[in-house]
């Protein structure tokens, strides 16, 4: 398997609307486009960093995987995002390798991309998505 960049770092926020400003003031930059991806219970907005991206998560209720997240840890890093150019032989290379996968098949994420997570026992207790840019 071989990884192509990191294609993004999110972080889950409470308020969407304030952390966009917050990056406005601080960093001077605005979101490439901002989605509400009904699938995985999250808006989601997407600022370009160099080669890479910061995606902000919104959880949409309490009770989604983010909201848990949120209500667990506070707001903060959620997990890191590698991009891959077949996702489903990373998928396999990861499963060989008795890595615990949270999805076994892709499914489309933000921007249209397919995705899939990797649970976080798999690599030092962070959350990792696999991307493959469509």
């Amino acid at each position: 398997m071989l990884l192509l960049n990191i294609h993004h770092t999110a972080l889950a926020v409470t308020d969407l609307d304030v952390a966009l400003e917050r990056f406005r003031e601080q960093y001077g930059v605005e979101p490439l486009y901002r989605e509400v991806v009904e699938s995985q219970g999250v808006e989601e907005a997407m600022i370009a960093v160099g080669g890479s991206h910061v995606q902000l998560l919104q959880p949409l209720d309490r009770d989604t995987p983010v909201g848990r997240f949120i209500d667990r840890n506070g707001e903060g890093l959620h997990h890191i995002a590698f991009q891959v150019a077949d996702i489903e032989a990373a998928l396999s290379h990861l499963e060989q390798q008795g890595a615990h996968l949270v999805d076994a098949e892709p499914r489309t994420g933000g921007g249209g991309h397919r995705i899939a997570f990797v649970h976080p026992e798999a690599f030092a207790g962070t959350l990792v998505e696999l991307v493959e840019v469509t």
